[in-house]
This record gives structure tokens, C-alpha cells and sequence, in this order.
């Protein structure tokens, strides 16, 4: 007779899934609603004000008063962007490399015929400020840093404001930032630090589906562009800016992206509140890699984590694939996997964007049952105490 009840195995049953990658994110209904409305025309006036919103939105989510330029585009090209537009072939940049997305930076670089002196850092921690000042002070002609905030591959956060600060000890170089899974996640004021660009994308904190870049430029940087001579031609951030002011774009923008973007941005700013958001995210992060360590779980980055994510180190004994199918198979759980050198030895858990603290503890649930059911010999059960604990207020 088939077992029944409470005990009864789930030999066959419906999965919800759920994103927990740091990006695509999970999108809102009302998002998702806003997004399937008939399209204006881009060219008409009945588009002007979705863009204007956006526009102006997107100014105070990135903390400035100078112009953020929206591209059609996944957040690489915004990464693209920021080194065709401010630099020349033959150009020396210096490039903070802490992880997979910071050797992108490197790779862009050399694509323009950008020379690159490189500071390399260990993966899972923040870049030293004093060994960014000997790089610049050894290279006086460095015209441009560019770093991550928040490392996606590693978890990892680098001290920006300080990096900052050094950097505009000179008036002939920029720093540009990867804000791609910072912007809208944690305090990274643009204009009060003195950041040139900040690049993000709308698949992050943004609560949409990929397809907008975000290009954030001080004057500073509008002056290196004048002078910039890598070839562009689709990724001509002069010609955004020619036309921005008057709530148009250089090319068709991505119209459904933007109805939506217009709809994410009223949850941001004007419902949760930009310290608001903040503050959810940090409380969700906090607490899930509490629950990690609660496991007997080592972090990737324990002392300059990201609250964009938590990344976690496969225990011995586990291999990371098996894991990681198991939560999406057996759990409907998508967590995204390591990258690079840290391919099959970690997983990374997504806090950015549309989750609560019910989907953290949904999260930190499924990797002990996975571990669990995997043969993992540590303390599971403690990390859903441990996140219950902390969310609870």
C-alpha cells in the first residue's frame, strides 16, 4: 500500500520556481502589468512623460544632479560605454581586479587599445586604497580607475569612497564605477563622492528584465568624452546626451522596459524609500550569511561582503553541481554558481531587488534540505533558527 499523509514522500508534484541569482531578479506583477500596456510610439508625445519619469528617476536612485543616459543594452554595454567614450587608444587606465567582472574591466580595455596596469586582488576581498595610491603615484599618466562596488562574482565590496578620494587628488583622471549590483542596493552617492560614471543595469536592484543600461556621467566625465578618441558608433554617449533633455533618445529605446522602469521606480522612491530599500536589503543580507555561518558554512567574502548577495563556499564532501541541481530540480530553487576560478566551489544567493524576508529564510530552508539530502554532516536546521531570529522584528 502507497505510504499517505504527512510522512508520504513527494514523489511527484508541481515546483514554484523562484530567481535567487543576482540577476535577472524577480520582477513585480505591477512591473510586469505596466510592461504589457499597448506601446507609444517613441517619437511621440504620449511617450514623453514615461521617459521624463524615468529620467528624473533615475537621477535621484543614482544620487545626482548630472544626467544618466539609458541604453538598450545589458549592463556590459554600459561597461563598454565607459571606456570607448572617455578614453583614447594608447590611453593608461588602472583596473581593480577582484573577481570575474573585474577582469572584464581589463578585457574591454584591451579591445580599445587601452594599456592597463592592473591591481589584482584576492577574490572574496575589497582592494587595498594604499596600493591604488602607489599605482597612481608610480603612474602619473593613469587616466581613468575603473572598479567594481560590488563584486557579483564574489560577493565582495570595494572601498569606493576612499578609492575615490585618491583618485580626484589629480584633475586629469576619472573613476568609474561597475555599480551594476550596487546602485540601489546601498548608499553609493554619486555626486557627494565624486564618482565620474556609475554603471548599473535593470536587471538588479531595478526589479526588471534585462535589456537597459544605466550610464550615470559627472562633468568631469562629459569633458573626458570631448577628448575620447576609441571608435563608437551605437554606444555614443554624446548623442544620448544631445537629445536626453528633451526626453528622447538616440536611437529606439527599449519602450516596454521603460513602462516598466517608470512603475519600479514609484516602489523605490516613493512607496519603500531609497534608505528604506537600503536598509531591507542590508537586514536580508545580514541575516543570511548569518544563517550560512549558523550552518557551518564558510563566506566568500566575510569581511568586505556585498549586500547585493551572499556567496558560500561548497562544503567539503559536496560537489557543487549536484547542489546546485538539487535546488532547482528538487526544490525549485535557482541560485546562481561560481564563476571563473570559483566555478563548482561556491554558490551565490541574490538579496537585491524584489525580496523580502520570507525569501530569505524560503532560501536559506532550501540549501539545508539540499545539503541535507546530499549528505552534509553539519548544523542544518540551525541556519532557518538563525535567519528567523534576525528577521524577525
Amino acid at each position: 500500500m502507497d505510504r499517505e499523509g504527512p510522512g508520504a514522500p513527494l514523489e511527484r508534484h508541481v515546483l514554484k520556481t523562484r530567481l535567487f541569482q543576482p540577476g535577472p531578479v524577480p520582477v513585480p506583477d505591477r512591473v510586469r502589468l505596466a510592461m504589457a500596456q499597448a506601446l507609444p510610439h517613441h517619437r511621440t508625445a504620449a511617450f514623453q512623460p514615461t521617459f521624463e519619469a524615468c529620467r528624473l528617476g533615475l537621477k535621484r536612485v543614482f544620487q545626482t544632479d548630472q544626467p544618466v543616459v539609458m541604453l538598450a543594452s545589458t549592463g556590459t554595454g554600459g561597461m563598454d560605454a565607459a571606456v570607448s567614450n572617455l578614453l583614447s587608444p594608447g590611453d593608461h587606465a588602472l583596473v581593480i581586479r577582484g573577481g570575474k567582472f573585474g577582469e572584464r574591466w581589463a578585457e574591454i580595455c584591451a579591445r580599445y587599445d587601452v594599456r592597463t596596469t592592473c591591481i589584482d586582488v584576492e577574490w572574496g576581498s575589497g582592494a587595498d586604497p594604499q596600493a591604488v595610491k602607489a599605482a597612481l603615484d608610480a603612474n602619473p599618466d593613469i587616466r581613468a580607475v575603473y572598479l567594481q562596488a560590488s563584486e557579483t562574482s564574489t560577493g565582495a565590496s570595494h572601498p569606493v569612497r576612499e578609492i575615490a578620494d585618491l583618485v580626484h587628488r589629480r584633475d586629469d583622471c576619472v573613476i568609474v564605477v561597475d555599480g551594476i549590483t550596487a546602485v540601489g542596493v546601498y548608499d553609493l552617492p554619486m555626486d557627494k563622492w565624486g564618482l565620474d560614471v556609475v554603471v548599473s543595469g535593470s536587471q538588479k536592484s531595478f526589479m526588471l528584465p534585462p535589456g537597459l543600461a544605466f550610464v550615470a556621467l559627472s562633468e568631469r566625465a562629459q569633458r573626458f568624452m570631448k577628448e575620447a578618441r576609441c571608435p563608437r558608433f551605437y554606444f555614443d554617449l554624446a548623442g544620448e546626451l544631445g537629445v536626453i533633455e528633451g526626453n528622447q533618445s538616440a536611437w529606439t529605446p527599449a519602450i516596454s522596459l521603460l513602462m516598466g522602469l517608470e512603475e519600479s521606480l514609484k516602489i523605490i522612491l516613493d512607496e519603500e524609500g531609497l534608505e528604506g530599500t537600503w536598509a531591507r536589503t542590508e537586514q536580508i543580507a545580514h541575516a543570511t550569511r548569518e544563517a550560512m555561518r549558523a550552518i557551518g558554512l564558510d563566506l566568500v567574502a566575510p569581511d568586505s561582503p556585498s549586500a547585493a548577495l551572499t556567496a558560500v563556499f561548497v562544503p567539503d564532501g559536496i560537489e557543487g553541481p549536484k547542489l546546485r541541481a538539487y535546488l532547482r530540480d528538487e526544490l525549485g530553487i535557482n541560485v546562481a554558481e561560481g564563476q571563473g576560478k570559483f566555478k563548482g566551489k561556491i554558490f551565490r544567493i541574490a538579496h537585491l531587488g524584489y525580496y523580502d524576508r520570507f525569501d530569505a529564510i524560503t532560501a536559506v530552508a532550501a540549501v539545508e534540505m539540499a545539503l541535507s539530502a546530499l549528505g552534509f554532516s553539519g548544523k542544518t536546521g540551525e541556519g532557518v533558527v538563525k535567519a528567523t531570529e534576525l528577521l524577525r522584528g
